[in-house]
């Protein structure tokens, strides 16, 4: 038998009662690429979400006051990048204000329609951009696999409690 909740401990709807709930739920991480008009961007993503096996759609959320948002919100196409867990380092450079992203030591090629490829993933996808959904401040982005690899290898990366973190047995 389970013990029920506190209620005395009970919370109205803030910001920080849904980044503090979110911290306790672990989420891989992802990384999304785009090709801006002053060149790549991207953005590090917990919020990657698998939508529709035929066809094949994901999903992911940005905030409209991200620095990726405006290519995001003109580009046709964007790569996500499923991470391993020896890319905390990769994972925490994208998600970083005004960090270089694509400079050293990330390692990255154009690939297709334009997409920037980042190298060592588990695996990486281009996608169509089919749709942008409004969400408070932010965006849900709706996009429709092109083509990819899955061929990497390793364990995922995950965000819990506010670090990037390996897969445990």
């Amino acid at each position: 038998m389970t013990a029920s909740p506190d209620l005395g401990t009970v919370q109205l709807a803030s910001p920080d009662l849904l980044r503090s709930t979110f911290r306790r739920h672990a989420a891989g991480v992802a990384v999304i690429t785009a090709c801006g008009d002053s060149g790549p961007v991207g953005f590090t993503a917990t919020s990657l979400t698998s939508v529709s096996a035929e066809p094949p759609i994901v999903s992911f959320g940005i905030g409209t006051g991200a620095s990726s948002w405006p290519a995001i919100a003109e580009t046709d196409h964007i790569g996500v990048h499923i991470l391993g867990e020896h890319q905390s380092e990769l994972a925490a450079t994208f998600a970083r204000s005004g960090a270089d992203r694509f400079g050293a030591p990330t390692a990255w090629r154009e690939g297709p329609e334009g997409v920037p490829v980042l190298h060592g993933v588990l695996a990486w996808l281009v996608c169509r951009i089919t749709g942008r959904v409004p969400a408070g401040d932010h965006r849900i982005v709706l996009a429709e696999v092109v083509l990819g690899d899955h061929s990497g290898t390793g364990r995922p990366l995950l965000y819990h409690q506010g670090r990037f973190n390996g897969l445990r047995d």
